[in-house]
């Protein structure tokens, strides 16, 4: 009897409330998932090649975990109060038939045990089939093809999922059982006194009001013009301005809702004013509640805006139709045409080529004398005509250009047009009075890059050794190794004729290194992951050390893309579950004090669906105070990471990707809304229809 009165409790509990036990299975997989990153197949690949980044994103993972069981923690407390609230009755009933305190204190843990293995069945198997998405998605976006794949499963992942899960369950239940140990059933049995309306001192609540306004405002401001480096102090003083603001905003609100009600409730008619008056109630007694889900969705957001941008920019800008070459041998030629001659490797490879790269040596008229003797050709370079034209472009942002030692490096155009033709891109036709900018590298600010970009769009010249030579419209930075990593900061890509006078013998006769790009037959067969580790093992089986592969850069790129881009969007759903719930189980527990308002009006002959449409409107008004601000704050936030030093990561998305990418997310973020919107006024329009009439105590 005991036993299926705890199943009876427990499924009521889950059908009455919906959006906390859906909370409670999207944070089971959220945990999950989070916690089974080591044991996925592309973290595992990752440990191979980034074995230092991966060991500290897996230490990163308990302290994120450990931080994410203490806001799941005030989220199942929040809910866990608003089921016993609604239960007083019942369990005042209990103790009156005779049951004992400690029997009554076994039943609810034993109802939460089994709702917590209700969520765990549903959560883990989710978690287990979004894990395995993650994981062939993740690979799939940056170009592997994935062959042999084994399914994973988390033992250690798993436990924790369960331990933190059950443990933040029994100590809010634990905590809330405390007072409930020491009621008499006969106050149990009695509605709690009912907090009457409160009001607003007109005075403060203008200056709270005003004050937020001024400090979010001055927020606004030093995180978009100020946020460049992010410098302890400016970070700190704008969290700081940022949280008083937003706490003091709503806590001045009410007062602000109060003058417009008055303005206003002549006009109105039906249950209108009691809707505002009870919006106003709400945020009176609840702004508190307001402020910290506002921030809440502010980090959420933040967090979305960054992760995916991050993930998806990574992904575009560097997969797998984005590289160059797989391999970059950096032995001698004898070796390196040695080991390609072979039979077992000429099958595996599509094209090889040699690859120059001279070092320019550029005269200085202050040291002339570095460039006597040793027959190292001397280039004297013009920059006049390409300074103006940046100038006319950029004006004095310009003139943080590193004008003298420009492209210390040259790049014969027929090397480059190799590297093209191994992409399946059209080469360049370039004259001999031509030459053009290549840049692959990060050591200039965006504003510099996009200066110079435009600048060479005007077809400016430069003086080389007394002649002149036009940039073409367009700047080069198609990477010319296997390894993103190996990038030059500035070069010219120039006729080979031109190539052979800039650079001393060495450069002209001995390659930099040879190119390799496996064949396409080959990668489609085995995928771009097996073909390259079993070019790799050939490699060292043949005793060539030196070289660099494609894996390389694709592991700092899985890295960025799972390390940054997972971590933060983990954090903004969570974020995201947690704020929601507690805008949704704060406006239920305030209904349910105030029930006595709702009776009053049946009394007074007001229908039951009239009111439950005035619930509707309140809960919609009530989220919209929330995410307005969370939107504008928001929308702040991204743009100081567009003016700040991490802005780089969005250099790899188009503007129109971009605009598509920021459409989508906030569709998915108005859907989650809407979904919580409309289970929240669901569970509230019951609470209305259930009413009784003569209880308005």
């Amino acid at each position: 009897m005991f036993f299926k009165q705890v199943w009876r409790n427990a499924a009521s509990n889950r059908k009455d409330n919906g959006l906390f036990f859906g909370s409670l299975v999207i944070a089971i997989v959220a945990f999950y998932t989070l916690l089974s990153i080591g044991e996925q197949d592309v973290v595992r690949f990752l440990a191979t090649i980034e074995s230092h980044a991966v060991a500290k994103l897996l230490q990163l993972i308990p302290v994120v975990y450990m931080v994410s069981l203490f806001f799941v923690f005030f989220l199942v407390y929040f809910a866990c109060k608003y089921q016993m609230d609604s239960r007083r009755r019942e369990f005042g009933m209990y103790l009156m038939l005779g049951m004992g305190r400690g029997r009554l204190f076994v039943l609810l843990c034993c109802e939460t045990l089994w709702n917590s293995l209700s969520a765990l069945l549903i959560g883990l198997p989710t978690a287990l089939l979004l894990t395995e998405g993650i994981s062939l998605a993740t690979a799939k976006v940056v170009g592997m093809s994935i062959v042999g794949h084994q399914f994973s499963l988390s033992w250690n992942g798993m436990g924790w999922t369960v331990c933190g899960f059950v443990l933040v369950q029994m100590l809010s239940m634990m905590i809330l059982c405390i007072p409930l140990g020491w009621a008499e059933p006969a106050k149990l049995l009695r509605t709690d006194a009912r907090e009457g309306q409160r009001t607003a001192c007109k005075s403060a609540s203008i200056f709270y009001f005003a004050a937020g306004m001024v400090l979010l405002l001055t927020a606004y401001c030093l995180g978009i013009f100020q946020l460049k480096n992010f410098e302890f102090s400016v970070v700190t003083l704008l969290v700081a301005l940022g949280a008083l603001g937003t706490f003091w905003l709503y806590r001045g609100l009410g007062g602000f809702l109060d003058r417009h009600i008055r303005r206003t409730s002549r006009d109105q008619v039906g249950l209108a004013t009691f809707t505002r008056r009870q919006v106003q109630e709400n945020v009176l007694s609840q702004h508190r509640a307001l402020a910290v889900a506002s921030l809440l969705l502010l980090v959420s957001l933040s967090c979305l805006a960054y992760g995916i941008p991050v993930g998806v920019g990574q992904a575009e800008g560097q997969g797998a139709a984005a590289r160059s070459a797989d391999f970059s041998l950096l032995e001698t030629a004898e070796v390196s045409e040695s080991f390609l001659a072979r039979n077992d490797v000429q099958e595996m490879i599509q094209t090889a080529y040699p690859v120059y790269l001279g070092s320019v040596s550029i005269f200085d008229p202050d040291h002339p004398e570095q460039y006597d003797g040793d027959g190292v050709p001397v280039t004297i370079m013009d920059y006049t005509c390409l300074e103006r034209v940046a100038r006319e472009v950029g004006g004095d942002e310009a003139a943080q250009y590193p004008w003298n030692g420009l492209f210390d490096y040259a790049i014969p155009v027929s090397t480059y047009n190799r590297v093209l033709k191994g992409m399946g891109k059209e080469p360049i036709q370039m004259e001999e009075n031509e030459v053009a900018w290549y840049t692959n590298g990060d050591h200039y600010t965006v504003g510099i890059t996009a200066l110079l970009e435009q600048a060479v769009k005007r077809a400016p010249t430069i003086g080389i050794n007394g002649k002149e030579y036009t940039f073409l419209p367009t700047a080069l930075n198609d990477n010319v190794v296997a390894d993103r990593a190996i990038s030059l900061q500035d070069a010219l890509v120039v006729p080979d004729r031109l190539y052979a006078q800039m650079v001393q013998e060495m450069d002209r006769t001995m390659p930099f290194c040879w190119n390799i790009r496996l064949s396409d037959q080959l990668v489609n067969k085995r995928g771009l992951m097996l073909a390259i580790q079993e070019m790799t093992e050939k490699l060292e089986r043949a005793g060539v050390q030196n070289y660099d592969s494609y894996l390389k850069g694709m592991g700092r790129n899985l890295f960025y893309t799972v390390g940054i881009s997972y971590l933060t969007i983990y954090l903004g759903v969570l974020f995201l579950l947690i704020a929601n719930t507690v805008v949704g189980m704060k406006f239920l527990i305030q209904q349910r004090k105030n029930k006595g308002r709702y009776a009053t009006l049946l009394l007074l002959g007001a229908e039951v669906e009239e009111i439950c449409a005035s619930v509707r409107r309140q809960i919609e008004v009530f989220f919209l105070l929330v995410l307005a601000l969370a939107a504008v704050s928001s929308g702040a936030a991204v743009l100081s990471l567009f003016q700040s030093s991490v802005r780089g990561i969005f250099l790899g998305i188009s503007s129109s990707f971009f605009q598509v990418l920021a459409g989508g997310t906030l569709l998915l973020f108005a859907g989650t809304e809407a979904v919580y919107i409309w289970v929240v006024k669901r569970a509230a329009c019951r609470e209305v229809r259930i009413l009784d009439p003569t209880d308005r105590r």
